[in-house]
This record gives structure tokens, C-alpha cells and sequence, in this order.
């Protein structure tokens, strides 16, 4: 059974091909593990018996066209999925059960894969430890009462901890990245408009992109070539030529220029950041790739940037749950009293912040001065990329500027807590792609993950740039299965 747990999603895919392993026997080993490892607090929702049902009719009649044979995977529960609990994280949808399924899980399972159950997540997304989720908080398998990042902490987690083969996430500032990062695995945030945004619980709809999380590169080149599609029911979905990620993935990238941008040198940020850095530049360089240095000097201003349009448009997506169509509902001596009991009593501290900040800087005589000026900065940093993007191929930076902290660390301090999304939020706000590989270790033996960024729909190239970097830095996560 190890062994099954130890396969990537391509082995996995590959075995189930050539009937080396049945559907039923690589379910059974996820579920199993995934039992004995509640202590993580990973599941808002399990569909174990369901899953272990629908492998047992795929071994009866497999159809092996598909790309994802038979392959149990866990999902955030983020995605809405038909007739299963769908609760974002949040007492306000804690009984939500979807009539359909999101566009993203729906190429899933129309490839073959199975649903093994919702992944835990910061309340609708906002958080970035994962320890805003009214379902309490995750654990990370890289250390005890250490967070796994977040938003889609619960994602990574089961991912590091063998509890499904692969998963998909959202990424609104690097709520993919982030976690991924932390935990030492693959996370990715296509383009903007690549992945349907339909059936996926709103945040902030001009930065929300779904994505996949993996073991390693390879994983990543597959899942995202099964989760990425134009779809009508999305407005903001793209009409793009997609390609076969995986089979057009290649470690050559000999003559390609990358550049290092010289406002990702943050104040205060660890040696041990800087050296992961360095690391990766000479990898590169060893490679046969060209480095540049090269500024994007609107990067200080992503991060304000982004929390105003973020909350901004929180705040008028959480506007739908009053009470009154779907979701928890508080008893009120009349509809206005209702509105606002529901409200206060269903969301948590953290989504009330984002709203009251969302509804403040749209108020008449503000939105001017706040949410208009952000939107007028966040051009500006668009055109930063664009800019580079002219001597560039692709961008290195860090993930993250720190390892993954304690639970409670920053809990009382919102500020610090924002900061852990300096080097993601630029790119959301720009629309582009960029992929997190782990890369090392701090002196605590926690994960540090290398960001590689790209041009628009250009996924393939930093997929290939990860493919040879990952080769070469040949990381080995140290976890010794300690929840069990």
C-alpha cells in the first residue's frame, strides 16, 4: 500500500494504463490514509464510500482514452460540487449542497477522475493560513501546530501528506503558490481566463484562477492540460489554442532570457530567501539560460493595490448570501434584523474585515480616492510586465518571503499576515501565469519554494523552466508522518 501512495499522478495514470494497479486498489490506499490522518483537519467533506464505489465500476468497464483513469482526487472546497456539501470554508454555507458542478471538477470527472471529498480552506478564500475556516484550522505535514499557508492550505496539506495523488486550488494574491511553498510542492496559477471560473465560490472576480497543485512538475503539466478549457458559462473565460502540456513538456531552455527583478530584494527578507534565490539564478545559468536584471518599479504598490480591489470586490460578492435564498440563516424580529444577524453570525472576523473594508472604499466619496486610484496603480503594474516582458522570457523570484510559521503566530496581526502574499499578488493583478516549485530548506528543515513567472497563456514555457530547474535541485521533503 505505501507504495501505491508513493507514485506520482503520472506513474498512477500509467499503472492504472497498463494494469499494473486497479482503480479500487489506488482509492482504497488514499481513503485509508486519509482516516487516519483527521488530526491534519484537511476534510471539511468526505465522499470516501462514493468514491470506493465509482473505482469498482470504473475497473469493471475502464475506459483508458481517459487522462485520469480511474484517479481518486480531493478538491478545495471551493468548487461547487453537484449533490456533495459545498462550504467554502464558512458557517454561512456550512449546509449548501450545489445542484451543479463547477466547470473545472466537471473536466475532472470527465476525464476519469474520482472525487475522494472537500478540502478544508480560509473562509471563502481569504486568509493565508489557513486558520480563517469556521471548520477550524489545518495542520501542515511539515511540522506540528505549523501552518500549511493558505487559502488552500487544506489542499496542500492532503497533498504532502499522501491523502490524494494530486488537487486543484484557487489562487486570488498566491493562495496556490503560498501554500505550496510552505509544504514543498508544486502549485501553479494559470493565466487569467484559462480555467472557467464557474461553479467556484467568488472571492474577487478579476483575480480568482483555479489551478493545480502536484508533486512535481510533470503532475502539473497533466492536471492543468485536463482542468484548463474555454467555457461559455464564464464571461472572463478565454478563447485560446490549449496545448498538451505534459507532452510538449521539454528541460531544455538553453538561450532563454529570465529576469530578476530587483524590488523582490525586500527589506528584512532571510539569508536564507537570498540564497534560494542565488541558487536558482545559477541553476538557470547552468542550464543555458541568459539572467537579466530588471525592474518592475510599481511592485510596492501591488500589495495596497490589492487590498482595496480584493475587499472592493468581496464586498459586493458576499452581498448574495442575506439569509434569504440559500445558506445559514439567523432568526431577526423583522427582514432588516434578520439581514443583519445572519451576517454577523455566519461570516467570521476575518471575511467581516474584507467586507467593511470593501464597502468603505466603494462608499460615495471614496471611491475616487481608494478603489478608482488602485485600479489606476494595478495598470500600471500590468504595464511593468509588459514592459520587461520585451527582454524577457520569463521572471525568477522567491515564493514567499519566509517558511511556513506557527499557528496563532499572526492571527493578531493582519498587517504581517498581508505581507506573506508580497511576491504573489503582482502577478494576479497583472492576469499572468506563475508556477511555485519547492527549491530547499530553511535551517529548520521547512520548505522554500522558487516562483517562475510568465507571459500571458505562455504556461508552457515556465512549466518547462520548472521542469529543468526541479531536475537540478532534486528536492527531498523531510516528513516523518507525525499526525499518525
Amino acid at each position: 500500500m505505501s507504495n501505491i501512495l508513493d507514485f506520482t499522478l503520472v506513474d498512477l495514470v500509467e499503472k492504472i494504463k497498463k494494469k499494473d494497479l486497479s482503480s479500487k486498489e489506488i482509492t482504497k490506499a488514499y481513503v485509508e490514509r486519509s482516516e487516519k490522518s483527521k488530526k491534519l483537519n484537511t476534510y471539511i467533506t468526505d465522499d470516501f464510500k462514493n468514491a470506493l464505489k465509482k473505482a469498482d465500476n470504473f475497473d469493471s468497464k475502464p475506459d483508458f482514452n481517459k487522462k485520469l483513469p480511474g484517479i481518486p482526487i480531493a478538491v478545495k472546497d471551493l468548487f461547487c460540487t453537484k449533490n456533495l456539501r459545498t462550504t467554502a470554508g464558512s458557517k454561512i454555507l456550512e449546509n449548501f449542497i450545489p445542484t451543479y458542478e463547477s466547470t473545472v471538477t466537471n473536466n475532472i470527472w470527465n476525464e476519469g477522475g474520482i472525487l475522494l471529498g472537500k478540502l478544508n480552506c480560509d473562509e471563502f478564500a481569504m486568509g493565508s493560513s489557513n486558520e480563517t475556516s469556521f471548520f477550524g484550522n489545518v495542520q501542515s505535514p511539515v511540522g506540528e501546530k505549523l501552518v500549511p499557508g493558505g487559502s488552500s492550505g487544506g489542499s496542500a496539506s492532503a497533498l504532502r501528506a499522501k491523502l490524494t495523488p494530486a488537487t486543484i486550488g484557487t489562487d486570488t494574491g498566491g493562495s496556490i503558490r503560498q501554500p505550496a511553498s510552505f509544504t514543498g510542492i508544486v502549485g501553479l496559477k494559470p493565466t487569467y481566463g484559462s480555467c472557467s471560473r464557474y461553479g467556484i465560490v467568488a472571492f474577487a472576480s478579476s483575480l480568482d484562477q483555479a489551478g493545480p497543485m502536484t508533486q512535481d512538475v510533470k503532475d502539473c503539466s497533466l492536471l492543468l492540460s485536463v482542468i484548463s478549457s474555454y467555457d461559455n458559462n464564464d464571461s472572463t473565460s478565454i478563447n485560446f489554442k490549449r496545448g498538451d502540456y505534459l507532452k510538449k513538456l521539454s528541460k531544455s531552455i538553453k538561450g532563454k532570457k529570465i529576469g530578476i527583478p530587483k524590488e523582490y530584494r525586500v527589506e528584512g527578507m532571510p539569508k536564507e530567501i537570498e540564497d534560494l534565490w542565488q541558487k536558482g539564478i545559477t541553476i538557470a545559468k547552468e542550464a543555458g539560460a541568459e539572467i537579466l536584471d530588471i525592474s518592475l518599479p510599481n511592485t510596492n504598490y501591488a500589495l495596497p493595490a490589492y487590498y482595496i480591489v480584493a475587499p472592493a470586490e468581496a464586498s459586493s460578492n458576499l452581498a448574495r448570501y442575506d439569509g434569504v435564498k440559500y445558506g445559514f440563516r439567523s432568526k431577526g424580529k423583522n427582514l432588516i434584523d434578520m439581514y443583519e444577524k445572519t451576517r454577523s453570525e455566519g461570516f467570521g472576523n476575518e471575511v467581516k474585515r474584507r467586507i467593511m473594508i470593501g464597502t468603505y472604499v466603494l462608499s460615495s466619496g471614496y471611491y475616487d480616492a481608494y478603489y478608482l486610484k488602485a485600479q489606476k496603480v494595478r495598470r500600471l503594474i500590468k504595464n511593468d510586465f509588459d514592459e520587461v516582458y520585451k527582454k524577457v522570457d520569463a521572471i525568477l523570484t522567491p515564493s514567499t518571503p519566509s517558511s511556513a510559521f506557527k499557528i496563532g503566530e499572526k492571527t493578531n496581526d493582519p498587517v504581517s499576515m498581508y505581507l506573506n502574499d508580497i511576491f504573489t499578488v503582482p502577478i494576479n493583478l497583472a492576469g499572468l501565469p506563475a508556477i511555485s516549485i519547492p527549491a530547499g530548506h530553511d535551517e529548520k528543515g521547512y520548505p522554500l519554494g522558487l516562483q517562475i513567472i510568465g507571459k500571458a497563456f505562455d504556461e508552457q514555457n515556465i512549466l518547462n523552466i520548472a521542469y529543468s530547474l526541479e531536475e537540478e535541485i532534486n528536492f527531498k521533503n523531510k516528513i516523518d508522518d507525525w499526525w499518525m
